[in-house]
């Protein structure tokens, strides 16, 4: 499947984590520009016009997952909302989904857990598009 029309954006602060996510997601055809901070992508990439996914870790310093998924939603972002963490609370996959999130995921995850929940995205993304 060829993916690379299809963007994918990384905001995760564990920076080893966000290479090898990147790596492979990039080896699978998807054009993915990462970033170790909220601030930073929002500074970088004009959310309210770009489509694609966006793949935010909950906890990170500074502005976090959810912040970010707020400001996102203030500024109408077409962009699809997945979110994976290593600590979540409880509570969090049900704030994050009822926000618009599409997929909240727990690290470690399997590889095909994030792929599926990315191709629905697309599907969603092509229904409404």
């Amino acid at each position: 499947m060829k993916n690379i029309k299809h963007h994918i954006y990384i905001v995760d602060d564990d920076d080893a984590y966000r290479k090898s996510l990147t790596r492979v997601l990039k080896s699978l055809g998807f054009f993915v520009e990462s970033f170790s901070a909220a601030q930073t992508f929002l500074d970088s990439v004009p959310v309210a016009f770009k489509e694609g996914v966006a793949i935010l870790d909950v906890r990170m310093p500074g502005m976090d997952g959810f912040e970010l998924q707020e400001k996102m939603n203030e500024l109408r972002s077409p962009l699809r909302i997945i979110f994976i963490t290593a600590h979540s609370q409880p509570g969090d996959r049900d704030h994050a989904i009822k926000a618009g999130a599409i997929g909240f995921l727990q690290k470690p995850f399997q590889e095909e857990s994030l792929l599926e929940v990315i191709r629905e995205a697309m599907e969603e993304e092509k229904d409404e598009g």
